[in-house]
């Protein structure tokens, strides 16, 4: 495919921005949100050197799609030629297929980030209910002054669904696939006392709760 010439791609890009009432590029550049250069590279017709995100967002800013964009400013665009359709769609389709992959890569890598963090949180997340509600029995204990210190870290974990299985000192049914015995006996159904909190996020289950019988 062809690149547009940086005469016919400014022109372009100037006639679009006048039917949104943009004024001029480095207004054009803060609606979108990219950076001059990358304006500077749309003027010089190198469209399909562009990111994906950064042609979205000025697509966005002259309030077009991103095929109607690159319909625009392709030179076979303007023909009515059939073939010249079908390479525009083939654009937009191989757009779309690069939107769903940065999504999905987006997607992992944030998995990925909240597994490290979760990781390095485990002791935290494993010791600290049972260390408030040893606070909370004896409020005139020195540590009392920390429990509010902690309460961003208890909005992080509610902000990435991590959900505590139940709270110090219930006494709840006994369920071998969420409670973890710290000795004796117990079947299930029969009440126990939790003893450390476990912890579920959404469907998976990251630790158990300890219990033990009543």
């Amino acid at each position: 495919m062809t690149a547009p010439s940086a005469e016919f791609a400014t022109a372009t890009l100037r006639r679009l921005m006048a039917a949104v009432e943009i004024p001029s590029f480095r207004a054009l550049s803060r609606a979108a949100g990219v950076s001059p250069w990358t304006i500077a590279q749309l003027r010089q017709g190198r469209i399909a050197a562009l990111r994906v995100s950064a042609l979205q967002a000025i697509a966005a800013a002259l309030g077009l799609s991103v095929a109607e964009v690159l319909a625009q400013f392709l030179p076979e665009a303007a023909s009515p030629v059939a073939e010249s359709r079908d390479r525009v769609a083939a654009l937009q389709h191989e757009y779309q297929r690069l939107q769903t992959q940065l999504d999905t890569v987006t997607q992992d890598a944030r998995q990925t980030v909240e597994q490290s963090i979760l990781t390095q949180l485990e002791p935290w997340m494993l010791q600290w209910p049972t260390a408030r509600h040893a606070v909370s029995q004896n409020p005139d204990l020195p540590a009392s002054r920390l429990i509010p210190l902690v309460a961003p870290v208890e909005h992080l974990l509610t902000m990435w669904g991590v959900e505590a299985i139940a709270s110090v000192g219930d006494e709840v049914p006994y369920d071998p696939h969420c409670h973890q015995l710290m000795g004796g006996s117990a079947e299930p159904g029969q009440l126990v006392r939790v003893r450390y909190v476990g912890y579920r996020q959404g469907d998976r289950l990251l630790h158990r709760a300890k219990v033990s019988p009543l």
